[in-house]
């Protein structure tokens, strides 16, 4: 009995290989990485390529390199033991690059893709080889069905098909594996999508809600008219072939990756815009030609819908943000800056239940987290008994809750006396936003700063003497740890309501930034040693440094100790007591949001 034979190691295939003048520059499907600091590479290079079954004659010519034959290159003897050495830090820099795939000695070569995929193909081909597909359609001899099973047979896992006349005309169920795995995959008037991976059951509850989110989105049965507002016309035959080959295409693609166990094409490596660990659908138009990978949150509810991931920074909470926006399958406007000004501060819109809503912030990342989760607020408010309260995460909708509740007890205490305007105004943060809004932007506006009653927490007024902004002439309140931060914060705020009433659209509903949003701010992030408070990241540094002992001071003046609401399946489905609240509440949960109910006060 003989010892297995090792592995062949072979270059990927796709790779692309360009020799340097003293390098190597490499190219994959998934990166690309560059070697220099010796003439001897390109050399070594043409003795490592012979070992990875690629010869001298395949692929360009040097002159297609750009390398000059004219130069001379050293000769190496394969047998000096110091190029044997050199080969194999070569070949351990292809490794660690992902560049390169190990076959079985002496097995059949698994197809290209696979060996594009994976290092290690003849795993993924053997699994491939026990896997009979099925394909389900309502007409199995229809266009989109008979390419699926075009490609499925191409790729060398030929399916069995059978007649499903429960599937609607224009879709396509496709089950392999053990346990199987399924997706689903649809066209429309002007468009079509594919499911993701999952099983058959879910694949097909997908593709149904799916298509009622397209069509709730687009107002008609087609994925086009989302973008310029009206319906597109009908796609060419020559257009409609092609999406249903890239459908079909999509389709197996994802499914025999599945299969295989595979990464799937849809991956936050691939795209940064998607959610890790959360489904995504391939949306595609056919006028203008485009498909696009898009974040799924508003499915079915399943287990991993009551248990997301925490939000741990303002990224991650920025990408919750996409995904709740996104222009096919979310469920809330996106707020964007679109045309308004960014400068004093900075400005976010988009629309509501209440109608135009404007968030102000110092930054536009900030001010689309707040116009985010105010719109779901505003939506939720309609449809759960009693105030609520959203956030990205427990703590930022714990600090928003709180404020708000200690904004309504303030209405019915009564505060220390004001403080002397020295007490805040020296503060870089405060004094730079009380200037621009009294002389930059010539407000004849008052501000007054209380302490609570026995808590190191602090209330700032903002006033109109002429009583044009609200109640009482009120432009904006805040509640902050220190005289200064409430001050700043009431500045700001009233700057920004008086941007968007200037540039915002008619009658929008204005929210103002609060320091709850500062711990995901400067999450991970260290300011610059240099810095003091005058600058954004470092004030917001020490606001979320206070925020722990803000949030126990206002629940201790407020009484308030709220835990995030966690739904049932029965509600995010949008049949319990949430009703129709159910697919925010889905895609809230999704995105690691939190949601507090029955909770908070004026906002």
């Amino acid at each position: 009995m003989t010892a297995a034979e090792p592995a062949r190691l072979r270059l990927r295939p796709g790779v692309a290989v360009t020799p340097l003048r003293s390098g190597l520059h490499l190219r994959g499907r998934d990166g690309s990485v560059t070697l220099e600091g010796s003439r001897a590479l390109p050399a070594l290079w043409e003795l490592l390529s012979e070992r990875l079954g690629r010869g001298p004659g395949d692929g360009p010519g040097e002159e297609a390199y750009g390398v000059d034959p004219g130069i001379g290159r050293p000769r190496l003897d394969p047998a000096d033991p110091r190029v044997e050495a050199a080969l194999h830090a070569l070949t351990g820099q292809l490794h660690a690059h992902d560049l390169l795939a190990e076959y079985p000695a002496g097995a059949a070569e698994p197809p290209a893709w696979l060996g594009a995929s994976t290092h290690r193909p003849a795993l993924a081909a053997a699994a491939l080889a026990a896997t009979r597909p099925v394909v389900a359609a309502a007409d199995p001899g229809g266009p989109l069905a008979a390419a699926l099973i075009g490609v499925l047979g191409r790729a060398g896992t030929p399916p069995e098909v059978y007649r499903d006349t429960g599937l609607p005309a224009d879709r396509v169920v496709a089950v392999a594996g053990t346990p199987p795995v399924a997706v689903a995959v649809a066209r429309t008037a002007d468009g079509g999508f594919v499911t993701a991976p999952a099983e058959p059951e879910r694949a097909r509850a997908d593709a149904e809600s799916i298509a009622v989110r397209l069509h709730a989105d687009t107002g008609s049965t087609d994925v086009g008219s989302r973008d310029t507002g009206s319906a597109p016309a009908g796609p060419t035959a020559g257009a409609s072939a092609v999406l249903t080959a890239l459908l079909a295409g999509a389709a197996a693609q994802r499914l025999l990756c599945a299969a295989a166990g595979l990464p799937d094409p849809a991956g936050r490596d691939e795209d940064p815009q998607l959610l890790q660990d959360r489904p995504a659908v391939l949306v595609a138009l056919a006028r203008p030609p485009h498909a696009s990978y898009r974040p799924w949150v508003t499915g079915p509810a399943d287990p991993a819908s009551l248990c997301p991931a925490p939000v741990a920074d303002l990224a991650d909470a920025l990408r919750g943000v996409g995904a709740l926006g996104d222009p096919y399958l979310g469920v809330l406007d996106a707020p964007l800056p679109g045309g308004l000004p960014q400068l004093p501060a900075a400005l976010a819109a988009c629309s509501s239940v209440a109608g135009p809503l404007v968030a102000g912030a110092p930054r536009t990342d900030l001010a689309r987290l707040s116009a985010a989760c105010r719109a779901a607020e505003l939506h939720l408010d309609e449809r759960i008994p009693g105030p609520v309260t959203v956030g990205a995460g427990p703590g930022h909708a714990l600090g928003r809750a709180l404020r708000r509740a200690a904004l309504a007890a303030a209405a019915s205490c009564d505060p220390d006396r004001a403080l002397r305007e020295e007490e805040w105004r020296d503060h870089p943060q405060a004094r730079h936003w009380w200037t621009v809004l009294t002389r930059h932007l010539g407000l004849p506006m008052e501000m007054t700063v209380h302490r609570f009653p026995a808590e190191q927490a602090y209330l700032a007024v903002v006033r109109d003497p002429a009583g044009l902004t609200g109640p009482a002439g009120v432009a904006a309140r805040a509640v902050e740890a220190t005289p200064a931060d409430a001050a700043a914060l009431a500045a700001l705020g009233a700057v920004t309501r008086a941007m968007a009433a200037e540039h915002g659209p008619a009658g929008a509903v204005h929210t103002a930034f609060s320091g709850a949003e500062a711990p995901l701010a400067v999450a991970g992030v260290e300011p610059a040693a240099w810095t003091d408070e005058g600058w954004t990241d470092r004030w917001l540094a020490g606001i979320a440094r206070r925020e722990p002992e803000l949030c126990a001071a206002l629940a201790r003046l407020t009484g308030l100790h709220p835990e995030p609401w966690q739904p049932g399946e029965a509600d995010l489905a949008g049949s319990g007591a949430a009703g129709s609240a159910g697919p925010v509440l889905a895609a809230l949960h999704a995105c690691g949001f939190s949601v507090l109910a029955g909770w908070g006060g004026a906002r």
